[in-house]
């Protein structure tokens, strides 16, 4: 609130600076003392006008859903109207002053009418440009991030619903053909995807501390390690100074995915997925390798809508701060995950 109010009251500084130092310019190049003192009146009585019934007009449409064109439309015109009357009026009592007679206005009414209407125009222009533009844009780039997230939640909730059933289902069938042959294993992999359901979930926010996120992957990998008997392992090297870093929610386990799908399990005799995190600087640098055949000619996995809705996330949290980049050869892919460490 504190920020909004500083940026109006800066805006209604400049916006008056600017009205007054149009007819300061004109007297320094006319010395016009009696055109001087009859534009300082109009801007000083009409420019508090302007700008006070222009907001309250502004907030009336903005609560209605009005278009802003008759709002613009409108304004301008009754702006005009009234600094023509005012300049008028300033004119009359110039007139009135002895000092200011002798070079006030010599030209005709309809003439000053004219100067009038054209300065409320100019005011009226300002007011939209200094106080209402800047606002406009921050509000349609609120309105954008809004948005974004929006459906950036969106995403993560078809994730969700798609995970779940689809990761249910083949791990359920593991589980049924380990109870008669291995029961403590059936028994070890229900508990685990009984903590996978419930973690994902659990809404406690955007942000997840890594150790966190790595336990919820560490059950994840063992369930897939299950199913995959002797066809997939993972690797984990992770920095103790980064396990209190702050990162989304399941940002990671889309990578994971795609390393062990269109990587690891592609390779014969078995792959490998290593899941490694360290602090470069300021960043923190996540890597999910893969010593699967790699991407053929720069293409894009199958599994590019997750990489992607990745990147949508990365890009909404910490804009430029962060990103996602494929390095790929004939010997694996690594997804590597920089953004800033926070904890």
């Amino acid at each position: 609130m504190k920020s909004g109010g500083s940026k109006r009251v800066g805006a209604l500084v400049v916006m008056a600076c600017i009205s007054v130092l149009m007819p300061l310019n004109e007297y320094i190049t006319g010395h016009d003392r009696g055109r001087l003192f009859a534009k300082l009146i109009v801007v000083i009585v009409g420019l508090p006008i302007v700008v006070a019934l222009g907001t309250a007009t502004l907030r009336w449409a903005a609560r209605r859903h009005i278009g802003a064109l008759p709002l613009v439309l409108v304004g301008a015109g009754a702006s005009g109207v009234l600094f023509a009357l005012l300049l008028t009026l300033g004119r009359a009592a110039a007139f009135s002053i002895e000092l200011l007679r002798p070079n006030v206005f010599p030209v005709e009414e309809f003439t000053v009418l004219r100067i009038g209407f054209v300065m409320g125009l100019t005011n009226f222009a300002l007011w939209a440009l200094v106080f209402v533009f800047p606002f406009a844009l921050e509000d349609a780039r609120i309105r954008a991030l809004e948005s974004e997230k929006l459906r950036v939640e969106a995403e993560l909730a078809h994730f969700r619903s798609h995970f779940e059933p689809h990761f249910l289902l083949n791990t359920l069938n593991a589980i049924a053909g380990l109870v008669t042959e291995d029961p403590r294993e059936a028994r070890r992999l229900l508990g685990l995807l009984g903590d996978l359901l419930r973690e994902s979930l659990r809404n406690q926010g955007e942000l997840q501390r890594l150790d966190e996120q790595l336990e919820w992957l560490r059950r994840y990998a063992h369930i897939l390690q299950v199913r995959h008997a002797g066809q997939l392992a993972f690797h984990w090297d992770v920095q103790s100074d980064t396990r209190r870093a702050l990162l989304p929610r399941l940002l990671l386990q889309p990578l994971v995915e795609n390393a062990v799908k269109h990587g690891a399990l592609m390779r014969h005799g078995g792959g490998e997925v290593t899941v490694s995190t360290q602090v470069s600087g300021d960043k923190l640098v996540c890597t999910i390798a893969d010593n699967g055949p790699g991407m053929h000619n720069g293409a894009t996995r199958p599994g590019g809508i997750g990489l992607d809705s990745v990147r949508r996330r990365l890009v909404l949290r910490y804009q430029d701060a962060a990103s996602l980049r494929l390095e790929s050869s004939p010997e694996g892919t690594r997804s590597i995950v920089e953004l800033p460490r926070h904890e």
